[in-house]
């Protein structure tokens, strides 16, 4: 029988104890002393530099402020900020759609490896044999899995990728002489960032509606195709962030191609359909890959990040140059080198080629599972959204009742005495657990999407539902508990839009 530990039923005051004379609280942030120092470096073995090295204008007028701190207080520092983080390391972290899944730690000892750390972006082809080829293989996996033509590793992020498609559309259709293509259909449960992406890339959006089993509403796209002069493609996440496969998925492409117009397919949620089924085989034309969420590489903290793109043959001359080549080195065998330019690229979106760390823990993770893996991968994370989704159901209304995918979005509307998502969410903080994504998507009202990944184990997953169903007994007894909480966190319930334009970084 799973046990649950109840949190405080009302908020606790954490007296500040101060030091006579010394008016800070003892956990002290501020730990800089003058003249204190964890290492003294010996001397510096070269000369040093001339007195005109630096123009007068750009030298300081005084020595940088820099913290003086003992080696021991910089560790405890570091470890005490460090305990104020919630990782995937540190507990249940079912955040919906943005997947915040184990990241194993093999793959850092591989990307520790001497010869991979010690490159420098700068080097010419011919000291970066080994890099060129392990990131061409990830391009072979990514080509394996989408069903697709090529790849390019060069966006950053999930969101470049999306940008990053958009303009290789854009670049297509204007090539094709069809400049006056400018709308883009996205389905209401989309991700917020497809309609800023294709107003960065200079489309216009339309939305289609979804009909009551949270699937595309066929009737609404083609009325919103019309005659389709206008329509340069669809964007459209599958499987949604309902957590549902788009069962009429080879009809609603055929019906954009008809018109003239290209498929983008979203791949934030490619981990439930891994080595299942391939985009390029029911009619996506170009997807993005969260190389975070379906090949394990770490997530948040702004990056560095890797959002790959797949396409088909039609767009492969537009993608993003500098990209690899795979070429015959006269003897029988392959070199690689990076290609820096071709006729109808777009150019960069970026400074660099690509994130190199990033494709070494993707590639280890990739061999590590190997194909019946990688099919592994998206079985587990099926299996244990259903399994939470059929223990919860009864507790807590399933928006869409039927098996899910990756995912599933349960809604709070209705929970006695006003309790909402946002209380649901808060107490389980009190529990240990990170609150899964809530009030999105924006069609499901209170809504708590909820994704256990693939990486969780049955004990795990019964913890949370024993959580969950005791949250929800809270409701109906000691609601007070719900509202004011989270009682265990230093920070509570922040003004989250003060926050963003009006962050406080120190204490």
């Amino acid at each position: 029988m799973t046990t649950v530990e109840h949190g405080p039923a009302v908020p606790q005051q954490v007296a500040k104890a101060t030091v006579p004379g010394f008016e800070r609280p003892l956990t002290i942030f501020e730990h800089s002393v003058p003249d204190r120092r964890g290492v003294r470096p010996p001397p510096a073995a070269v000369p040093a530099a001339p007195s005109d090295a630096l123009p007068a204008s750009m030298r300081r007028k005084a020595p940088a402020a820099l913290p003086e701190v003992g080696e021991l207080d910089t560790q405890r520092h570091y470890t005490w900020l460090s305990e104020k983080n919630f990782s995937i390391a540190n507990a249940f972290y079912p955040l919906g759609s943005c997947t915040m899944k184990y990241n194993p730690l093999v793959n850092e000892r591989v990307c520790a490896l001497p010869g991979l750390s010690a490159l420098h972006p700068m080097q010419p082809d011919d000291q970066v044999q080994g890099m060129l080829e392990l990131c061409w293989r990830v391009e072979r996996v990514l080509l394996a899995v989408s069903g697709l033509h090529e790849v390019s590793l060069h966006p950053c992020a999930g969101a470049h990728g999306e940008l990053t498609a958009l303009m290789c559309m854009r670049a297509c259709l204007d090539d094709r002489g069809q400049t006056h293509k400018k709308i883009i259909l996205i389905p209401d449960s989309a991700h917020g960032t497809n309609p800023a992406s294709c107003t960065i890339a200079g489309f216009e959006t339309r939305e289609v509606k979804s009909n009551q089993h949270g699937r595309v509403d066929m009737a609404d796209l083609d009325k919103k195709i019309g005659d389709g002069h206008d329509i340069a493609g669809l964007m459209i996440t599958n499987p949604s962030t309902l957590g549902l496969f788009e069962t009429n998925i080879k009809a609603i492409c055929e019906k954009i191609h008809a018109v003239g117009g290209l498929v983008y397919m979203d791949g934030a949620n490619m981990n439930a359909i891994l080595g299942r089924t391939r985009p390029g085989d029911f009619g996506a034309d170009v997807m993005h890959f969260n190389l975070h969420k379906t090949f394990s590489q770490p997530h948040g903290g702004g990056g560095p990040g890797a959002g790959p793109i797949a396409v088909r043959d039609v767009l492969a001359p537009f993608l993003p140059t500098p990209k690899i080549a795979r070429v015959s080195d006269g003897q029988g065998g392959w070199r690689f080198e990076t290609v820096m330019s071709a006729p109808k690229s777009i150019g960069r979106t970026r400074g660099f080629m690509l994130n190199a760390g990033v494709m070494v823990r993707s590639y280890s993770y990739m061999r590590s599972n190997g194909p019946a893996g990688l099919k592994g991968i998206a079985d587990n994370a099926v299996l244990n959204a259903n399994y939470l989704r059929a223990k919860l159901k009864d507790t807590y209304k399933v928006w869409i009742d039927e098996s899910c995918m990756h995912e599933f979005v349960a809604t709070a509307k209705g929970m006695p005495n006003g309790i909402r998502a946002l209380d649901v969410a808060k107490r389980l903080i009190d529990y240990g657990i990170h609150p899964p994504t809530v009030y999105f998507p924006l069609i499901v009202p209170e809504a708590l999407m909820i994704e256990p990944t693939e990486t969780e184990s049955k004990q795990t997953l019964d913890t949370f539902v024993a959580v969950m169903k005791a949250i929800a007994a809270e409701a109906e007894t000691d609601p007070d508990t719900l509202h004011t909480a989270p009682h265990t966190r230093s920070i509570g319930r922040p003004d989250e839009v003060r926050a963003v334009k009006e962050p406080k970084v120190t204490l």
